[in-house]
């Protein structure tokens, strides 16, 4: 029998702790952490917990579980709140607010090229491409987009669709770009432009709109009409779109900090205001305690959020947390400005806060109201299979490929709270007979659960296969092999018909195929599920047929690395262009040295 470990000597401990700024952890039994903190002066901090009662049922009954404590000195207070915010981030206590964040935010990209393209993006940022944001939704980065298109007549096409033209494409035609791919605007009247753009998106539309107005009397004072008429119609179209957007009453360069509480969870939104235009807002729902007051909600939003992101020169909060002047400071030598952190108490500030409450109150009511849903889909789910327990985890697999051609496989999980988009994997299958699914789901299947075998990962309570009975038999092969025997695996079959609502579930133990009502919300969710996996296989076989497709030929030539592709491609605009090329052209490009020139026109040619 395991010995009850001994209870934590709270008075040995804090006679010897120190009085300097830190971070504490407090570990239970089995040696869980329990809680990460932070402290100005540690010994007066961790003692607030012991000597006395705090009046809080969560925190007492952390405290009562309390076996040992852990601490870390800093030079400085806003070391302890850093440090704090990157061990949440990373351990994930029990007793502490954790934001979990499955997507990046997006940015506007401006390629490096002769004439950069401008493009949504989401992921890392790398030199020598430009990045402008982040912005708080995917709809307020197309609409800026389409901005900039509008008034600086930009290419959004791709490189390879831009090597290739002859002619211009529509987006001329509609007067949304300049065509730079058949040479009717400059590298110098283009880069003009795109200072332009650059400006507008850092925050200098009246500043913008006065520059191109003096052009304008200048290009009409040279008798330049046409230059001139060109300016006003971009003066007037400037002017429209900072008319038309939701402006914001004074906030130029502003974050808002809305919390909305309920019982079972809560709702932080982040509404965003750059150069006196409204871009959306973005909700967060952080996994916390019961019972956990807002002011610590925003702080723990405020030090993990922007610390990760770049934070605007002011951020409006509804809660002011009992260290806003240290988070304050630590914020802004984090970011090496000022960064002021405040709650307003008249004015359009307020208006524009009562907004960002109203937008979280409205954002934890669709929550709660979806979360129901799910709780109901998961009972329902949990009668129709005969399960012991509503299922916590659901994953499913899928395939795709085009006639054989580059199969991948997606793997999609579903918790309690629907997608969980950071534990989705994709397989790319090799060494199968093109086109064969059963060989492919078995592959696929036998890789995911490899682990498990040993007791490594988490093995999900429902295991569905989009495809009929071959599909489930070379599933429950791959997990026969492993020795997992336990697992529930059903396959998703279309049905005699193929029509929505009239899908078949085919279980390993039962001869005749299950069929729930169509309104069933158990096979709403299985549906949600099967569609999810699908889509993920779809996106991840495009990506690999289309990257073979454009390397495909250049991989076995000798000498002839990743980043020498990539530059020669970039060079001519495509694979044609590149077999096309001679010896000479080849050598040209940066890093093709003459004998691996001869090289590559030989493996062509």
């Amino acid at each position: 029998m395991k010995p009850t470990p001994a209870p934590f000597d709270h008075k040995a401990f804090l006679s010897q702790l120190s009085t300097l700024p830190g971070v504490y952890r407090m570990y239970g039994a089995g040696d869980e952490l329990l809680y990460v903190g932070k402290a100005r002066n540690l010994r007066k901090r961790v003692s607030s917990y012991f000597l006395r009662a705090s009046g809080n049922p969560r925190i007492e009954s952390m405290v009562a579980q309390i076996r040992r404590v852990e601490v870390t000195l800093t030079h400085t207070e806003d070391e302890a709140l850093i440090l704090e915010a990157t061990l949440i981030k990373d351990l994930k206590p029990r007793y502490n607010v954790y934001y979990r964040d499955d997507k990046s935010y997006p940015y506007v990209r401006f390629s490096a090229h002769e004439y950069p393209r401008i493009s949504y993006y989401r992921g890392a940022r790398n030199a020598p491409d430009r990045y402008f944001g982040p912005f708080p939704s995917a709809s307020a980065v197309r609409e800026t987009l389409q901005t900039l298109q509008k008034l600086f007549r930009l290419r959004p096409c791709r490189d390879s669709f831009f090597a290739h033209r002859d002619r211009p494409c529509l987006q001329y035609q509609i007067k949304r770009c300049s065509a730079p791919c058949v040479g009717l605007v400059s590298p110098a009247e283009y880069a003009q432009e795109l200072r332009k753009a650059e400006r507008l998106l850092e925050g200098k539309g009246d500043e913008l709109a006065r520059e191109l107005t003096t052009e304008m009397e200048q290009a009409a004072e040279k008798l330049e009409f046409e230059l001139a008429a060109r300016l006003r119609d971009q003066i007037a179209a400037l002017k429209r779109v900072r008319q038309n957007e939701a402006m914001t009453g004074g906030a130029d360069d502003v974050d808002v900090v809305a919390v909305a509480s309920h019982p079972a969870t809560s709702c932080v939104t982040v509404v965003s205001v750059r150069d006196g235009v409204n871009l959306g807002h973005r909700s967060h729902f952080p996994r916390h305690p019961p019972e956990t007051p807002p002011e610590e909600l925003l702080e723990s939003f405020l030090s993990q959020h922007y610390l990760q992101q770049a934070p605007p020169t002011e951020i409006l909060i509804d809660h002011e947390p009992d260290d806003a002047g240290l988070l304050e400071e630590a914020l802004s030598q984090h970011a090496h400005r000022r960064i002021r952190v405040h709650r307003p108490l008249r004015g359009p500030k307020l208006r524009l806060l009562e907004m960002a409450q109203q937008t979280a109150q409205q954002a934890l009511s669709t929550h709660l109201l979806e979360a129901a849903s799910m709780d109901q889909r998961l009972l329902d789910l949990q009668r129709a299979l005969d399960l012991e327990r509503a299922p916590q985890r659901m994953e499913c697999f899928d395939i795709s490929h085009t006639q054989g051609e580059r199969t991948v496989a997606s793997c999609v999980v579903f918790d309690e709270n629907g997608p969980l988009k950071a534990a989705y994997r994709k397989f790319n299958i090799d060494g199968i007979a093109p086109g064969d699914d059963y060989a492919a789901i078995r592959q696929a299947v036998a890789r995911r659960f490899a682990k498990a075998k040993n007791g490594e990962g988490t093995l999900p309570d429902v295991l569905f296969i989009d495809g009929g009975q071959g599909q489930l038999n070379a599933a429950l092969e791959a997990l026969e092999s492993l020795e997992i025997l336990d697992l529930r695996v059903i396959a998703i079959a279309k049905g005699p018909t193929r029509k929505p609502g009239l899908e078949e579930l085919i279980l390993p133990e039962q001869d005749q195929p299950l069929r729930l009502p169509a309104d069933s919300p158990a096979l709403h969710l299985i549906q949600r599920i099967r569609d999810e996996a699908h889509r993920f296989a779809i996106t991840g076989h495009r990506g690999r047929r289309d990257k073979a497709r454009l390397t495909s030929g250049l991989e076995d030539v000798e000498g002839l690395g990743p980043a020498r592709r990539r530059a020669l491609l970039r060079a001519f605009g495509g694979l044609a262009q590149l077999k096309r090329a001679g010896i000479d052209e080849l050598a040209r490009v940066e890093g093709v040295s003459r004998t691996l020139a001869e090289r590559i026109y030989a493996h062509f040619h």
